[in-house]
């Protein structure tokens, strides 16, 4: 559970906002999220697979895309290849 000590002189609005901050900042909200609704494990392997296309997708672009004081090596993110030798 996430404590803050009010101070003397703060409002109660500003002692809530800094309680919000203080638990978005610990991921409780997320968490509360995530456990309102039964997520079944077929449904879960979707998502995760989905966030890892999506990790792979966004980390190919960074690579694609040079920066300015960006060294890439040009192997990796290796993807797999299908054709036959």
């Amino acid at each position: 559970m996430t404590h803050i000590k009010i101070r003397e002189t703060e409002s109660f609005e500003k002692a809530f906002r800094r309680f919000k901050k203080a638990c978005e900042k610990s991921g409780l909200m997320r968490e509360v999220k995530k456990h309102q609704r039964y997520e079944k494990p077929s449904e879960r392997r979707k998502r995760k697979a989905n966030m890892a296309r999506k990790k792979l997708r966004r980390m190919m672009m960074e690579a694609s895309s040079p920066g300015p004081m960006r060294m890439r090596n040009e192997n990796w993110p290796r993807m797999p290849t299908n054709h036959r030798t």
